[in-house]
């Protein structure tokens, strides 16, 4: 029985030792800062991911959150924790239901960024969204001073969002004045090849942690400028301070074919969709949206043409 005995104990402690050389065991875990909150006020949920150091955190798109509705995905830093990493997030949720309402367990996937894939889960939580200032004892009280009613910020959003556009509106149309102003004068020209000022940018981005931390619209806004200012150089034409509809006439004056503007318009259009219409697509999506520019500025790049060899001499005769 002793050798029976020790090759099982080789065998676990060899599984043991396995275990600890690839890192900690994948855990995720979620804490409210509230177990009640008043109905359309704010929840903050803190998110911890611990996970081996080969892996990361692909945090998707949306979540599942139930009843309650999602306003804002922080993704912090991670750091070294116990043999591997802790990658923090703040969830703010907030909820237009009465009652004990639940944040069901969310699912978040580990990857090495090639094919090994680990999913780990949170325990659900159990939150209490109560009214404002009811009193369900049925009881007669005296008559007390006015209650503070909690703030719903949400509600000033469409107000903040419309100052911030007609601040945006002005300030374009000061630009476009000034520009008009100045005798239509083009923008300056670029130190190098546009297109290679483009294309590296697009590889900076691409490079860019902004898609793992689920910045998507960070991301667009970034990739419409790269091409907004590829324009400029390579059309001459103020992209940068015009809107999409401008942008595409611009290109016209510039005599592009209907083609090229075409695609101009529908890039454009779809970084507009994402920056201004709160549209956020899928990360493959996110990835097509920068092959596009990349063709676009391969399409449309200056070619100097070749020289022109000078004709032959043909001598006199005499």
């Amino acid at each position: 029985m002793r050798p029976v005995l020790v090759g099982v104990v080789g065998v676990v402690l060899a599984f043991a030792a396995a275990e600890e050389g690839r890192g900690q065991a994948p855990r995720a875990t979620i804490e409210a800062d509230t177990t009640e909150i008043h109905v359309g006020d704010p929840l903050t949920l803190r998110l911890s991911v611990e996970h081996p150091a080969d892996l990361s955190v692909r945090w998707p798109d949306s979540l599942g959150l139930g009843a309650f509705e999602a306003l804002t995905l922080e993704v912090g830093t991670p750091e070294a924790s116990g043999g591997g990493l802790r990658t923090p997030a703040l969830l703010r949720v907030t909820a237009f239901e009465l009652g004990e309402l639940e944040v069901p367990s969310l699912d978040l996937e580990l990857t090495d960024g090639a094919d090994r894939t680990v999913t780990v889960s949170t325990d659900p939580v159990v939150i209490g969204v109560t009214t404002v200032g009811l009193d369900e004892g049925g009881e007669i009280r005296d008559v007390k001073g006015p209650r503070t009613i909690a703030r719903n910020w949400l509600l000033l959003w469409p107000w903040v969002l419309l100052a911030l556009a007609l601040a945006s509106l002005g300030f374009w149309w000061f630009r476009r004045r000034r520009a008009s102003d100045a005798g239509g004068s083009e923008p300056p020209e670029p130190a190098r090849p546009p297109h290679e000022i483009a294309l590296e940018a697009l590889g900076r981005l691409e490079r860019s942690p902004l898609l793992q931390r689920g910045e998507i619209k960070e991301y667009h806004i970034e990739v419409s400028q790269i091409i907004r200012t590829y324009i400029e150089g390579r059309y001459r034409i103020w992209a940068m301070e015009m809107i999409t509809p401008d942008v595409i006439a611009g290109l016209g004056r510039a005599g592009v074919d209907p083609e090229t503007r075409t695609a101009f318009q529908r890039f454009l259009e779809a970084c507009d969709l994402v920056k201004f219409a709160k549209w956020r697509p899928d990360a493959a999506a996110c990835r097509d949206i920068l092959k596009d520019a990349r063709e676009l500025v391969e399409r449309t790049k200056f070619v100097p043409p070749p020289p022109v060899e000078a004709a032959p001499v043909e001598e006199a005769v005499p």
